[in-house]
């Protein structure tokens, strides 16, 4: 198929899955006044890709609050390909082990307070296991089991929504709806990044979300994903942030807002 044809046909396709993403309504749509400054992020290549997407929804973080610059962490716990019965959730939250220290903007090691590791789990499982035939029972079975073990720790459980590939847009509907029943059965927020995707395609197509191979992100990809994980875990718009992630300004604007937009229409704000 020729570039342009490509680009027209998978922007109509996006439109359709606009109108169709949201069958089922979030139940969790806040975490409220008191919301996480110290996170770990469990998934895949997804969330490392373009030097982890914890350091930018850090870095926003920190950006938003410099006076409380300090009391924002955030750590990766990734395995290429995995989906949520790959990880061992239970270990991620054993006491002297992951997050015991941190690095500082001179890289220094900073050893972190002891006691609660975080605030919040960002889970995702692979980029397919919620739709596909032979998978989808098990994202149901560990949503639950990972969501109860996060809560035992005395965390928040949050599913990260992931996005469609950049030659199957009809992922984005698929995948909107298989993590909101998630998120409702299991009382958990859901971080709507693949909507965030599908609306940032739909506006400006040209706008290169994925890598190379279709699947990963760009990063601008991971840029947007930022943003709509820092607007979901916040509550407040990224819109204006001055952390772009090294991107050009209107770029990082623009994606500020379709995150923000993203953020708003999914919660019914």
């Amino acid at each position: 198929m020729p570039v342009r044809a490509f680009v027209i046909a998978f922007t109509l396709c996006c439109v359709a899955v606009a109108s169709a993403a949201a069958q089922t309504k979030p139940k969790v749509t806040s975490l409220g006044p008191d919301y996480p400054k110290t996170e770990i992020f469990i998934g895949n290549s997804f969330f490392y890709f373009n030097n982890s997407m914890h350091s930018h929804v850090l870095a926003m973080q920190r950006a938003a609050d410099p006076a409380h610059r300090q009391d924002y962490r955030a750590t990766s716990v990734t395995i290429g390909g995995s989906g949520f019965d790959w990880h061992d959730v239970d270990s991620y939250f054993r006491p002297d082990a992951i997050g015991k220290y941190s690095f500082d903007d001179n890289n220094n090691v900073v050893f972190n307070k002891p006691g609660k590791l975080f605030d919040a789990a960002i889970m995702m499982d692979c980029s397919q296991c919620p739709i596909h035939p032979q998978l989808k029972s098990v994202f149901t079975e560990y949503a639950k089991k990972d969501a109860d073990i996060v809560r035992k720790h005395g965390a928040r459980p949050i599913f990260f929504m992931s996005w469609a590939y950049a030659d199957k847009p009809e992922m984005t509907a698929q995948l909107a709806e298989a993590y909101t029943v998630a998120g409702n059965d299991n009382d958990a927020l859901v971080i709507p990044a693949g909507l965030a995707f599908a609306r940032a395609h739909q506006q400006q197509p040209e706008l290169v979300l994925h890598a190379i191979d279709r699947r990963h992100p760009s990063v601008a990809g991971t840029y947007l994903a930022s943003c709509v994980v820092f607007a979901a875990l916040t509550g407040k718009s990224p819109v204006g942030s001055s952390y772009r992630a090294g991107l050009d300004e209107p770029t990082a604007a623009f994606l500020q807002q379709v995150a923000w937009d993203t953020v708003q229409d999914y919660y019914g704000k």
